[in-house]
Formats: structure tokens, sequence, C-alpha cells
């Protein structure tokens, strides 16, 4: 073995030991990091629960089933479009009747 090839075992071996001594310090770091996170998360619901139990109940939530839907008089509504692109409460055309209006509008289908 030459002096070079040595040096190079030598270097390869003090990387090995240098990356493993790094690999547990990121480890101890990882683990602090996680213990103050779950600390502080502890911490937190400790007072919020403090401040809920220090608090008088809240009455129960009006339920979604007392509000009554609109009637309709039999005409399209002119209605608030929700994000579907239909007014609230009313259904759209038939398939067939929308794939020939887009044909019709020059769309490939």
């Amino acid at each position: 073995m030459t002096k070079e090839d040595h040096n190079r075992a030598d270097a390869r071996s003090n990387t090995a030991a240098h990356e493993a001594h790094e690999s547990k310090n990121g480890k101890a770091e990882r683990d602090a990091a996680l213990k103050a996170v779950t600390d502080n998360m502890a911490k937190l619901k400790a007072l919020r629960l403090a401040r809920e139990a220090a608090q008088p109940p809240r009455p129960a939530a009006a339920s979604k089933k007392a509000r009554s839907k609109p009637k309709s008089s039999g005409t399209k509504s002119s209605g608030t479009k929700s994000s579907g692109g239909k007014a609230s409460g009313e259904k759209g055309p038939a398939l067939s009747d929308w794939l020939a209006g887009q044909q019709s509008g020059g769309r490939r289908i």
C-alpha cells in the first residue's frame, strides 16, 4: 500500500466517523425540538382547558333543520349563483341537452 492509498483510506475513515458523529448530534437536536413542541402543545392545551372550565357553558347552536326551503312559484328564480354555476336549489339541464348545446356552440366532444 502506498502512502497515497493510506492517506485516502484515512480520509474515508475520518469522513465516516465525522458523519456518524454528526448524525448523533442531528438526532439529539431533532429530539430536543420535538420535546419543545410537545411541551408547548401540552401547556397550551392546559391553558385552553382552564379557560373553558372558567367560562359558563354556552347554549347549544340552533339546528340547521329549523330552516325551511323557499317555495318556488313555478318559474326559475334568479337567485345568487353558487360556485357550481347554478342558482341554489335549481337543477341543471339534462346531459343530452347540455351536450347538444356544446356541439352547437362549436365544441368538439
